[in-house]
Parts: C-alpha cells; sequence; structure tokens
C-alpha cells in the first residue's frame, strides 16, 4: 500500500545517501579537503536530481510507521557521523556539538533546492558548492 511504498522511498534515498557518502569517503583517499568536497559534490547531486523526494520527505517523515521512521533516522544519523568526523578532522579546534549543528545547517542549505528559483544547474552547483565551503570555513573564523 502507501505506507510501504513511502516507507521504501524513504528508506531507500537514506540508504542510497549513507553508501554514497561511505563510498567517496573512501574514494577521497583519507585527505579531509578532498573528503568534504566530494561529500559536498554528492550531497549537491542529490539535492538537485532528487528534489521530489527532499519534499516528499518533509512532508511524509512523520507519517511512516514508528519501525520505519526510527531506520530511516538511524540511517540519517550514519550519514550525518561521516561528515561530522571529517568536519572535524579539518577544524579540530571546534567542539563536536558545534560541527554537528554546522553539519546540519549544511544539509538544510544544501536540501533547499526545491525553493530555489530556475538558475540553471551550473549556476546553483556552483552556488551552493562556494555556500556549503563558506559555511563550514566560517566554524574556524
Amino acid at each position: 500500500g502507501k505506507d510501504a511504498m513511502l516507507a521504501e522511498l524513504l528508506v531507500g534515498i537514506s540508504e542510497r545517501l549513507l553508501t554514497g557518502g561511505r563510498r567517496r569517503v573512501e574514494e577521497a583517499g583519507g585527505d579531509p579537503r578532498e573528503v568534504l568536497t566530494s561529500l559536498v559534490e554528492g550531497h549537491i547531486d542529490f539535492a538537485l536530481d532528487d528534489r521530489a523526494l527532499i519534499t516528499l520527505h518533509d512532508r511524509e517523515l512523520d507519517r511512516l510507521r514508528d519501525t520505519d521512521r526510527k531506520l530511516v533516522r538511524q540511517l540519517q544519523r550514519q550519514y550525518v557521523e561521516l561528515w561530522v568526523e571529517v568536519v572535524r578532522e579539518l577544524h579540530p579546534e571546534v567542539g563536536e556539538a558545534e560541527v554537528r549543528v554546522a553539519v546540519h545547517a549544511v544539509f538544510g542549505l544544501l536540501n533547499s533546492t526545491p525553493h530555489l528559483a530556475a538558475l540553471g544547474r551550473e549556476a546553483v552547483e556552483s552556488l551552493l558548492r562556494r555556500l556549503a565551503h563558506g559555511a563550514f570555513g566560517a566554524l574556524s573564523a
């Protein structure tokens, strides 16, 4: 039914983000700047390619059955931790809680794509890239 299809979509996108994030971390070769750049690029691709899923997630997450919602949240926490780890490597002077807030804030920025005017994909990608890296750079300002 509708609930099963919704769960499949939201669990699936969370699994895809986590799997893709882990792959990007491995492929970046350990340089935290390259890892962060790759994570940002991957999330921008997701945000631009899957705008409808971002909107669906915002509207429907609380309607999932408890077990499905907990699974989505667990996958999302693991994805967040990939980012927190690399941002802490780049900004070791910043506390973990502050870095976690920054990661969530950058996700909010990147996931705002359903609300963006049509600038064209390349212009939006470039803008989001600069804004995300600028936000993380502000941690050490």
